[in-house]
């Protein structure tokens, strides 16, 4: 919840500093949420990850752990970023939908997956 709340406070602050700057605020849609450039990112645009060591599905099959990621609504990524690559065994793993569901269903599901892999591995 701390987290949560810094991240809160952090947004706001950049929020208050766009107003304040230009007069502006972010676009915000009732139904959508925040509207950004990326259509990846409309709603909540709320990207939940861990960093999780996960050398038995490094080891069994690279293909196989997207594939389940895919099947728990997680995105696998390599901990370089999204498009840096991944080495060793251990993976940045976050929720992957960002539109339709509230912060508290992406964070639950991105718990809920981690743990799932974990005890899978």
């Amino acid at each position: 919840l701390g987290v949560f709340k810094r991240l809160a406070k952090g947004i706001k602050a950049v929020g208050d500093s766009v107003k304040e700057e230009s007069g502006k605020d972010f676009c915000l849609d009732e139904k959508y949420g925040y509207v950004h450039s990326c259509p990846t990112n409309l709603g909540t645009g709320m990207r939940a990850s861990v960093h999780i060591d996960l050398p038995g599905w490094t080891t069994h099959s690279v293909e196989e752990l997207k594939k389940r990621c895919e099947s728990l609504g997680l995105q696998p990524r390599g901990t370089r970023g999204e498009s840096g690559g991944q080495t060793g065994h251990t993976w940045d793993i976050s929720n992957k939908h960002r539109l339709g569901y509230s912060e508290v269903q992406l964070v639950q599901t991105m718990i809920d997956g981690v743990n799932t892999l974990y005890k899978e591995d």
